[in-house]
């Protein structure tokens, strides 16, 4: 007796990649949500003395706290990105 084929697995028709929009969209879900359309995100940042110094006295010099400073310059730049 011949061995029993495997049907033909069925197309792979109609996936697509996720777009990176939707992926962050997702990713930010899981977020603590910290009032308004704000969430908070928590990592560590690895820099070179001199750049760290730097940040800290841009902060000290603006008289804001180095998380607010830093909260600033990338939410700069994330509007820089979307234009």
């Amino acid at each position: 007796m011949p061995p029993k084929r495997r049907p033909d697995p069925l197309p792979k028709k109609g996936l697509r990649t996720p777009r990176p929009e939707q992926l962050a969209r997702d990713a930010i879900a899981h977020e603590e949500r910290v009032g308004g359309d704000k969430v908070r995100m928590t990592f560590r940042v690895v820099l070179g003395r001199p750049q760290a110094e730097a940040l800290v006295a841009r902060a000290i010099r603006e008289e804001k706290n180095i998380g607010t400073l830093v909260t600033e310059i990338l939410e700069a730049a994330a509007g820089q990105r979307q234009r």
